[in-house]
Formats: structure tokens, C-alpha cells, sequence
């Protein structure tokens, strides 16, 4: 977790969630945090997957063609 500095932000959810969320001590700056983190980690990785989507298929298309350059070595 980042010690960057933290500013208010307003978010809307569903007032029951909220209050039972409170009734049972969650915090709800935390776990907005958290699951924030999370879907941010989530975009960053499917933006590199599609930033990277013809390299991946060159790269399979030579290995399908030529295999893997250690194949020979193998002792298994």
C-alpha cells in the first residue's frame, strides 16, 4: 500500500450495503482502497495485453513454426 498522499472523493453505493458495512466496522476508506488498487492492477494488465496483442501472436506463430529454441536440449 502507497503512502501517497489521500484526498476525499465522493462515491455513490447502495445505503443498505453502506449500513451494514458500518454496523459490522468495516472501513469503507480502506476497502474502497483496496478494491480500487485491485481494479486499476486489473486495467493495467489488459491495456498491456492488448498494447502487446500482435507481438504475443508473432511470437506463436514463430515458435508453431520453428519451436522453441531449447527444444533439442530437453531431458524430459
Amino acid at each position: 500500500m502507497s503512502h501517497a498522499p489521500k484526498r476525499p472523493v465522493t462515491v455513490k453505493a447502495r445505503e443498505d450495503l453502506v449500513a451494514e458495512a458500518k454496523a459490522l466496522g468495516i472501513n469503507l476508506s480502506a476497502t474502497f482502497e483496496v478494491a480500487l488498487e485491485s481494479a486499476v492492477k486489473a486495467a493495467r494488465i489488459a491495456r498491456w495485453q492488448e498494447e502487446n496483442r500482435e507481438a504475443f501472436a508473432a511470437y506463436d506463430k514463430r515458435i508453431a513454426s520453428n519451436g522453441v529454441f531449447s527444444a533439442g536440449k530437453r531431458r524430459f
